[in-house]
């Protein structure tokens, strides 16, 4: 479902698809790394990969662009 046939030049990781979702609902870096139990030092190297593969610089245009590649539902 997630990766180069929509669009993206890198697929993404069921991981970093994990964090997307949480990116969408809005939870902090914090949130989500007690969420996932991993660092909020791991979060950040998720959400800037995430950023990279998507071409995006904010969480705003991450959640934006996720959507017009039907990455997410809305």
């Amino acid at each position: 479902m997630k990766g180069t046939e929509y669009g993206l030049v890198e697929t993404l990781s069921p991981k970093e698809i994990e964090v997307l979702g949480y990116v969408v609902d809005g939870l902090s870096n914090a949130e989500i790394s007690k969420k996932l139990y991993i660092s909020i030092g791991t979060v950040k190297t998720h959400i800037n990969t995430l950023f990279r593969k998507l071409d995006v610089e904010t969480r705003v245009q991450a959640v934006r662009r996720a959507k017009e590649l039907n990455l997410i539902k809305e």
